[in-house]
């Protein structure tokens, strides 16, 4: 008797060419429309793609821009020079221009938080898209975590310092100002933001002799 598993019907694998076309015209319309130009029947029209393909793969408008951004905007790293405020201001600037980027696609004034106020509201409405924005600051906070680890091994930072708690004091300000404010969150903000968390935060070396 033939294996009912190996018997069953399979799918047509995932056409990858068809991922690449939908996602490269809905980013396309984000940047010139920012959210509210986001049109699912228009991506599927231009991308050439039948409507209930699309659907198929993202379900919803929210689940498409998720998809959009995670692919086309890269994900923030964190250097390790063995200067830890250097690194950390880095981190600081990638972290503010992802958010800029988010914020202003579609023409938006720089004030308003624009797609990333709505990146943050379909995450509320969608549990699954929740998941995977959490997924991905989980994934850049352990980078984070990991460098401020190494130099508590070979850069005099203090070994009673909490580093999540670090990081969060970071992130926050610039997702403050990146979502409610609109502020500036320019290189010279991210090196006066590292500077005063991690005032106190390393041992002064003993002067020699």
């Amino acid at each position: 008797m033939a294996n009912d598993g190996v018997a069953a019907r399979r799918g047509r694998p995932r056409d990858n060419a068809v991922d690449e076309r939908v996602l490269d015209v809905a980013w396309d319309l984000l940047l010139t429309g920012g959210y509210a130009g986001l049109n699912v029947d228009e991506v599927a029209e231009r991308a050439a793609v039948a409507k209930t393909t699309l659907y198929r793969r993202w379900p919803t408008k929210d689940h498409l821009a998720i998809a959009v951004v995670t692919r086309m905007i890269p994900f923030v790293l964190v250097p390790d020079t063995g200067d830890l405020c250097s690194d950390l201001t880095e981190f600081a600037v990638g972290m503010a221009a992802s958010l800029r980027q988010y914020r202003t696609a579609g023409g938006s004034d720089g004030i308003s938080s624009g797609l990333a106020g709505e990146l943050v509201a379909a995450a509320a409405r969608h549990p699954d898209i929740g998941d995977l924005i959490r997924a991905l600051h989980a994934r850049r906070h352990a980078l984070a975590l990991a460098r401020l680890q190494r130099a508590t091994e070979r850069e005099g930072f203090r070994t009673d310092i909490d580093h999540g708690l670090l990081i969060d004091q970071i992130s926050g300000p610039i997702y403050y100002r990146a979502l409610i404010t609109g502020a500036a969150t320019d290189r010279s903000y991210a090196e006066r933001l590292v500077k005063a968390v991690l005032d106190g935060a390393v041992v002064a070396q003993a002067p020699v002799g």
